[in-house]
């Protein structure tokens, strides 16, 4: 039928275009021509709508079966991490790791369950009944798959900008994170514990997103954090505590972003800060409380942003400036209480910025300035209290261009050109 009317059209169009007395009827080869090229057109787009549609059908089909495909291994891996053998619980790990970087659109979710296998109840003592052999080395697999995909966020299988989940987690053995850049997304660390061999986070960069740190105990061995850069985005250590072992910043760089250490506790130990340079943005120890051991600033570089012990505690232990230098910025000790312990800023050079001490309470251990050069910027004891222990300033060289409410101390002299 179709070809019969298109047969009848090709016929009355050829005709019409022949009028008056003159017209002669059309050659029925001509008319079969038409027809014949006509239906080859019809034809071809048939065909290649007939082609489309066996294509979608195909890929659907192929979809299909990858999903389904990518469905066992997830369930069969999940069935692995759940084992009681410690190796077929590595085998999981591995499988799921693989599946994270064949399966882009579920990849957070094959990292939230290696997440979760960290999150999950961790008995470290071989005595005790929840204790299982191998499980320390099926964490660290973990650890170091999650660490390896934190290199490059330029890689396609790359898990920088995904959600982290540690909250909770027990880490011992020795964690290695260095090189990690966290440049996004969100990595929780809230309340997990650190305890036992070294837990390395060096050259690490923490550059956007959020890292949380927060409730973090760090009670054994040593934390390493020598030369990582905080350069962006919120790192918090908010009510961290710092009671053992050695927590290392040396030679880091903090240039931007928050970096928050309130409430935080140091009560053993090392901390050791020394050398890193705080350059922008903000750190904040405000409300944290220095009471043992050592944490240690020396040869710091303050040259811009702010730092802030706003109402800190130095009530035991040593807390070490020594060499350090303020030169921009402003850092911020008001309402600080010095009641025990040892505060070192012998050495220290405030030549820029601003130092303020407003408030803050000496009334106790041994605040020393011996050899401090004050030689510009602003430095402020005003409304400082003096009631008890020792305030050293010794050999100090004030200059004409610094500007200094002296509070309660005797004003020491221009003695500096």
């Amino acid at each position: 039928m179709a070809a019969y009317g298109l047969y009848q059209g090709s016929e009355l169009l050829l005709a019409s275009e022949s009028t008056g007395k003159a017209t002669k009827p059309v050659p029925v080869q001509d008319v079969i021509k038409t027809t014949v090229t006509v239906l080859t057109l019809v034809g071809a787009v048939l065909a290649a709508l007939y082609a489309y549609r066996k294509q979608l059908l195909d890929e659907g089909a192929s979809h299909r079966a990858d999903a389904t495909q990518l469905t066992e291994r997830y369930s069969k891996a999940a069935e692995q991490l759940g084992h009681e053998q410690a190796a077929v619980r590595l085998a999981g790990v591995y499988a799921m790791a693989r599946l994270a970087d064949d399966w882009p659109e579920q990849r957070q979710v094959c990292v939230d369950v290696l997440c979760a296998y960290l999150r999950m109840p961790y008995e470290t003592d071989i005595n005790e009944p929840g204790f299982r052999h191998g499980e320390r080395e099926v964490r660290l697999t973990i650890i170091r798959i999650i660490r390896s995909h934190l290199q490059d966020p330029r890689e396609g299988t790359t898990w920088c900008g995904r959600i982290l989940d540690f909250t909770g987690t027990t880490f011992d053995g020795g964690t290695d994170f260095s090189g990690a850049m966290f440049c996004g997304g969100r990595v929780d660390f809230s309340g997990a514990t650190f305890s036992e061999g070294r837990v390395n986070f060096s050259r690490a960069t923490f550059s956007a997103g959020s890292v949380d740190f927060s409730g973090v105990t760090f009670s054994g061995g040593r934390v390493d954090f020598r030369r990582a850069r905080f350069c962006g985005g919120r790192i918090d250590f908010r009510a961290a505590t710092f009671s053992g072992g050695r927590v290392d910043f040396s030679w880091g760089k903090l240039s931007g972003g928050l970096v928050d250490f309130r409430a935080a506790r140091f009560s053993g130990g090392l901390v050791d800060f020394g050398g890193v340079t705080f350059s922008d943005g903000l750190v904040d120890f405000g409300g944290v409380t220095f009471s043992d051991g050592l944490v240690d600033f020396s040869g710091v570089t303050f040259s811009g942003g702010e730092v802030e012990f706003r109402e800190a505690g130095f009530c035991g232990g040593r807390a070490d400036f020594s060499g350090a230098t303020f030169s921009d910025g402003q850092i911020n000790f008001s309402r600080a209480t010095f009641s025990a312990g040892r505060i070192n800023f012998g050495g220290v050079t405030f030549s820029g910025g601003e130092v303020d001490f407003d408030g803050a309470r000496f009334s106790g251990g041994q605040v020393d300035f011996v050899r401090a050069r004050f030689s510009g910027g602003e430095v402020d004891f005003g409304r400082a209290t003096h009631s008890g222990g020792r305030v050293d300033f010794r050999d100090s060289q004030v200059g004409a261009a610094a500007s200094i409410d002296w509070g309660p101390f005797p004003p020491v002299p221009v003695n500096q050109p």
